[in-house]
Order: C-alpha cells, then sequence, then structure tokens
C-alpha cells in the first residue's frame, strides 16, 4: 500500500474545508435555527413573493455554526476561494490522486448543483471507494476493484420526508439535460434508475430497507428508491469528500469503516443470485480498506466492526461467512 505524500494529504484537507465554505458561501438567505423532535437544524430563510422558502444547510453543530458565523466573510472571497480551488485540485492531480472521469463528473456536478448531497444524498457503491483516496491518504489499489459502475445516491426516507427543501431544479429536469431516461420499474410512476444515452452510464437511488426490499418515495430528491436492507448501517454519519473534477465537486460519502465492514455483508449476500464476480470485487474493497484504516484509524474501524457485530444474528452470520475466505483480513481485523 502506496501512501500519498503529506503535500497530497493536506492540500485534499484544504480542498474539503474551502469547497464547504463555498456552498455556505453561495446559499441565499439569513441563517435561521429550527428545532424539531429534540434535535436542531439549520436553513437559510429567504422571501419569495408571500411565501417563505427555507434552504436546508444542516444538522446543528460546531463546525456549521463556526460557517454561519463566518458567512459575510465567506462571501466577500468567494473568487479568491475558486481560484484556491482550481490551484489545489491542479496539484493533487499532480500527485498522482484518481481524477474523476469527464462522465461521471459532469453528473457528480449537476447532482451537487442542485443540493443532492446537502440535503442528505450519499454516494455509495464503487464510486464512493474511490473517493477514498484523499480522505486515506493512501494510493488506490490497480486494476478492477477500483473501476467506477453506476452511480449509486442514498438518503434516508425519514430524513427526506422531515425536510423541509426540494432539490432545485428537478432531477427529472437535470437528468434529461444530461441526456439520461428513466428506466421501466416494475411499479408504474416510481422511478429510481435512469440511464444514459450513449454512455450506458446508470444513476440509482436507494433507501435503507429495514424488512422489505421494495420501493420508496424520496420526496426531498423529487424520485423514488430501491429499498435495502443494511443500508442504514452504512449510511449512517457520513463524511464530506471531493471529487476531483474542474475546481472540485464537494460530494457525500459513507465512512470508510463503515464502508468496509459493509462490504463483508453485500458479498455474502450476493450469494443470493448477483454473480460471484461482484462479490470478488466486494471482498478486495473491503479488504484494502480494512488493511488502511488498521494502520492508520483502528479504533474506529474497530468500532464500526462491533458496532455491526451487535445488529443481530443475520449481520454476524454475512460477516462471518465473507472473513472466511478472506482469511489474511480476518486476522487483521480481529487482532486490533
Amino acid at each position: 500500500m502506496i501512501s500519498l505524500s503529506s503535500i497530497a494529504t493536506s492540500a485534499y484537507s484544504d480542498l474539503v474545508r474551502l469547497l464547504a465554505d463555498d456552498a455556505m458561501a453561495t446559499l441565499p438567505g439569513q441563517p435561521t435555527l429550527k428545532k424539531r423532535a429534540g434535535k436542531a437544524y439549520w436553513y437559510a430563510v429567504r422571501r419569495i413573493g408571500n411565501e417563505m422558502h427555507y434552504t436546508y444547510l444542516g444538522e446543528d453543530c460546531g463546525e456549521l455554526r463556526e460557517r454561519i458565523d463566518r458567512i459575510e466573510a465567506l462571501r466577500s472571497t468567494a473568487k479568491e476561494r475558486k481560484n484556491e480551488c482550481t490551484r489545489l485540485v491542479r496539484l493533487l492531480r499532480a500527485e498522482g490522486l484518481t481524477p474523476t472521469d469527464r462522465a461521471t463528473g459532469a453528473v457528480l456536478s449537476a447532482l451537487a448543483e442542485v443540493g443532492t448531497f446537502r440535503l442528505g444524498g450519499t454516494i455509495v457503491g464503487t464510486n464512493a471507494f474511490r473517493l477514498y483516496e484523499g480522505e486515506l491518504g493512501v494510493r488506490l489499489p490497480l486494476g478492477g476493484v477500483a473501476n467506477t459502475g453506476d452511480i449509486d445516491i442514498a438518503q434516508f426516507e425519514k430524513l427526506s420526508l422531515a425536510l423541509e427543501d426540494r432539490v432545485d431544479p428537478s432531477l427529472a429536469e437535470t437528468f434529461s439535460e444530461l441526456k439520461f431516461a428513466p428506466l421501466s420499474s416494475l411499479s408504474p410512476g416510481q422511478t429510481w434508475r435512469w440511464e444514459q444515452g450513449g454512455s450506458g452510464q446508470l444513476v440509482e437511488f436507494l433507501t435503507p430497507a429495514f424488512g422489505d426490499e421494495n420501493i420508496r418515495h424520496l420526496p426531498a430528491l423529487g424520485v423514488h428508491a430501491q429499498a435495502l436492507n443494511y443500508l442504514n448501517y452504512l449510511i449512517a454519519e457520513p463524511i464530506r469528500a471531493v471529487a476531483l473534477y474542474r475546481s472540485g465537486v464537494l460530494v457525500q460519502i459513507p465512512r470508510p469503516e463503515k464502508f468496509a465492514i459493509h462490504k463483508l455483508i453485500v458479498a455474502d449476500r450476493r450469494r443470493d443470485g448477483s454473480g460471484d464476480l461482484k462479490a470478488r470485487k466486494d471482498r478486495e474493497q473491503a479488504s484494502f480498506l480494512i488493511e488502511a484504516l488498521a494502520d492508520d484509524r483502528p479504533h474506529d474501524l474497530v468500532e464500526a466492526y462491533a458496532s455491526a457485530l451487535t445488529m443481530g444474528p443475520r449481520w454476524r452470520d454475512h460477516i462471518e461467512n465473507t472473513l472466511k475466505r478472506m482469511p489474511e483480513t480476518a486476522e487483521r481485523l480481529r487482532s486490533l
């Protein structure tokens, strides 16, 4: 495993911070704190005609409050920040970080622009795995383990229902401009997958299931989603990441330790019919992340592993079945 230079890791951290600053500075309205069910959430509030419009900023935390306190200063330095982001992306490319390909970058940029990630959308799957390079400070492995596939976006259904905000313009409009067409579903009117003409690239929407894996509605994103069990564990407490496209695209991905453990579960579930090639890729991604995390973030990895084991016998069975096929990874994980 090859570590990135200290220059690259520092530049990546700076880029994430600057893009988060920019996301705050470009949102119109007055920051306002609203409380609901014992939690507090920030919105940028502005009047449009006779109605008040609420733009969701995020759950109350120290980092968000600090940015809100600096919002006027952030708004006055937008040009300088853009130039610095461009410089940092150029530096990171020169340091050998994997850039996001043009087709994927264009889609992620469009999704970010309309508010998908600000509203809790989280990239999962291989496109998330590729973005751990900067977060963990290690080079991605060569070969199929990091080859991009579909763009999978997950969101909690309860969050989507609770938010007083929506993507704008709609994702249907956004996909139409990008030459994506909705794919038919077994349930008419419940579109959760789009395919791009020519490239064949897919964008799919997912949401956690707690039993039946059916189709659910995500009103904040204006789409339907395929509900999947075990997904709630993966997308809880996501982190920010940057796709190296143009001046950088700020997105949201799962915590790497949860991604690794979740891949152990998914790899075993694929025995139900989705093929061993994907299961092998799941195991390779899990192995790579567990090795990286065991060296630099062992406590986070142990905590994520222990948490998954407490979820119930099915969780434990899936994890243990996969680890039986990965003796070196199993030994590394259990020795922490």
